[in-house]
């Protein structure tokens, strides 16, 4: 489905049942469990499919160790059951990974060891493993490179990971197959009312400049960090919602981290997790968790931020990392529901709120990736309560995500596109240029940058090295060394002529270099 004919299904539709705003893990998710109940179901992206916060987390499915030390009994176990479901939905793009707490002091073990029974205890059939303490040797064999002074053994235990950007993509895609629009590049410009009630929105194609008046029975703003601007197109006194915080990560070579388990430090200076965890052959480091006064497109790592993760990646690695170690570095803003102390993120809570307006507009927000069916699945009940719409019960926790495939038969190096590796190899085969690899030092190959065109909505250079491929994620400059090259294959794909070429470039390289530590912004 192309995005000519999304568009023209956009003219066809006189009134959709439900008209989503935000094209993140909370819109997408809403948008498969109203298409999944047969209702007629638009979403609008501003950017592209998954571009802010959720292309930016620390890539895992995970049920909260820290929401376990809070005592939010009831959001870790909703997290582990959704991370199963989310397992079995969806085994092309999550799996089993392990995870090591070393030990440095003689409390810690009893004291961490009987917290994550806790955690299996909760998980119950849908763990993943059960947690142990190791030995001194243990630990060292499953993190070699962990700080060995003082080391006294650690607990193992086990989490999910996945990549956000391509489940996004290919929730995106499991919408379409159900019937839905989904239509990045679309901004909504404002709400459409009759009789005081919203009944639509109005958006603009960002590339064709055409205004369009979409009629809905709800509309839900599922906008994530920017969900106050669209609560302020229908109240424009509306109190903010939203105390946004910043997550920063830092990307290293893995040889900073070569075994098979990441690193969890239960407690950093700032009272946050820190993981160090083995990702696409690179390791990331994160988060931080600070307060900023407004949410941005694309947000910046402060100089702060980068120096802290540093340190302390320094202190549980036996190689310490420095500035010129980083491949890149990248920024996320949480949705957090203000309340508690704003002055201090951390304590903010990451379970998810609905509201509805008196003019009937639902805004869900908080949240995070692993709850963000059951947001959905919230949302839509909630949504489909106030339009009167038929009543219909969830499907999407049995419903296979895009490219489903059993475990047993996703692997290889098309692995992560599960069911359609055999047409990505055909494609390689019917053109064989399309086999060479993007660039050495990264794992991606030029037939990447054509399936997300014909296949995954793709508009821009970096759709393609962003979130089809990862590929400034993991070595920022290698991305922007390969940037014409994406842009020549783009442009034969979509019709566009060298000046669009050399505006992309230029585009993608200005962003990429705040990828970069010299990039970051000062304290």
């Amino acid at each position: 489905m192309t995005r000519s004919m999304l568009l023209q299904q956009l003219e066809d539709e006189k009134c959709w049942d439900l008209l989503v705003i935000g094209g993140g893990a909370t819109g997408l998710g809403v948008a498969v469990e109203g298409a999944s109940r047969g209702y007629r179901t638009l979403l609008l992206e501003r950017d592209d499919f998954g571009s802010g916060t959720s292309s930016r987390s620390t890539k895992l499915i995970h049920g909260g160790v820290r929401y376990l030390q809070q005592g939010n009994i009831f959001l870790v176990l909703e997290a582990l059951h959704e991370r199963g479901t989310l397992i079995r939905n969806a085994p092309h793009l999550v799996h089993n990974l392990s995870f090591v707490v070393p030990l440095y002091d003689w409390w810690e073990g009893p004291f961490y060891g009987i917290g994550l029974k806790l955690y299996d205890m909760l998980a119950g059939k849908l763990g993943l493993g059960p947690s142990q303490i190791l030995s001194r040797e243990e630990t060292l064999r499953r993190i070699p490179t962990v700080e060995p002074a003082g080391l006294r053994g650690g607990v193992i235990y086990h989490d999910g990971q996945f990549d956000d950007a391509r489940l996004a993509v290919a929730l995106a895609r499991t919408f379409a197959d159900l019937g839905g629009v989904p239509l990045n590049r679309l901004e909504v410009s404002g709400l459409l009312k009759a009789g005081g009630l919203v009944c639509g929105a109005a958006a603009r194609d960002r590339e064709s400049g055409r205004e369009y008046e979409l009629e809905a029975r709800v509309v839900v703003n599922a906008a994530g960090p920017f969900c106050d601007a669209i609560r302020r197109l229908d109240e424009p006194g509306a109190q903010p919602v939203i105390a946004p915080s910043q997550g920063v990560h830092l990307v290293l070579p893995r040889e900073f981290l070569p075994g098979d388990s990441a690193i969890m430090v239960p407690h950093t200076d700032d009272g946050r997790v820190l993981f160090a965890v083995p990702w696409h052959e690179r390791v990331i480091v994160g988060t931080t968790d600070t307060p900023v006064d407004r949410a941005t497109v694309e947000p910046r790592p402060l100089a702060a931020e980068v120096e802290f993760l540093l340190a302390h990646a320094s202190r549980y690695l036996s190689r310490d990392p420095g500035i010129t170690d980083i491949l890149s570095v990248f920024a996320g803003l949480r949705p957090l529901v203000r309340g508690g102390d704003i002055a201090h993120t951390a304590t903010l809570s990451r379970d998810h709120t609905i509201l509805v307006s008196a003019a009937g507009l639902v805004t869900i927000t908080g949240g995070k990736w692993t709850t963000y069916r059951r947001m959905a699945e919230d949302t839509v009940n909630s949504a489909a309560r106030l339009a009167g719409l038929e009543e219909r019960p969830s499907r999407t926790a049995d419903l296979p995500i895009h490219g489903w495939l059993a475990k047993s038969a996703a692997d290889g190096e098309w692995s992560m596109y599960g069911a359609e590796a055999a047409a990505l190899e055909e494609l390689c085969t019917v053109q064989p240029d399309l086999r060479r690899k993007l660039h050495p030092r990264l794992p991606y190959r030029l037939a990447e940058v054509v399936w997300g065109v014909r296949y995954e909505w793709a508009r821009s250079v970096e759709d393609v090295l962003s979130r089809r491929t990862r590929a400034l994620i993991l070595d920022a400059r290698a991305a922007m060394e390969e940037a014409p090259a994406v842009a020549a294959l783009m442009a034969a794909e979509l019709g566009r002529d060298e000046t669009w070429q050399a505006a992309e470039v230029a585009a993608f390289r200005a962003l990429a270099k705040g990828y970069l530590p010299s990039g970051v912004s000062g304290s």
